[in-house]
């Protein structure tokens, strides 16, 4: 079975959290964190800031490491590196999402995740005010 190592951004702004519902695939108008896949010779970093850039056409900076999880999916595993961020240049633009919502810490359960993110979700309950 085909293993995936991706990172994503838990972008943050005045107290929430920025979800973007996805526009594509397997997973179409679920709501995620939005990053990627990691490419040959790029750290984690690095990673997460070009799919940024790419996803939403703003630049973001990684301020903190969050958690690191896996998800077993009936057609792959997931190994997912969550990282803390804030934008420095732009604003996110929907270029391969259907919708994005700042969340506060309250009205997280509010949309409908992708079974992975869901461990990020729990991580934020637990560590936003």
């Amino acid at each position: 079975m085909k293993t995936l190592n991706v990172v994503a951004a838990i972008i943050k702004k005045d107290n929430k959290i920025l979800a973007t519902k996805r526009g594509y695939g397997e997973f179409i108008d679920m709501w995620e964190f939005p990053g990627g896949k990691i490419e040959e010779n790029e750290t984690k970093e690095e990673a997460l800031v070009r799919e940024i850039r790419e996803e939403l056409d703003c630049t973001i900076k990684p301020t903190k490491f969050a958690l690191d999880l896996e998800y077993q999916y009936p057609t792959f595993y997931l190994k997912m590196s969550c990282f803390e961020a804030e934008i420095v240049e732009g604003t996110p633009k929907l270029l391969e999402h259907n919708d994005a919502m700042w969340l506060s810490r309250d009205e997280l359960d509010s949309v409908n995740w992708i079974p992975a993110d869901i461990r990020a979700v729990d991580y934020l309950k637990n560590t936003m005010e």
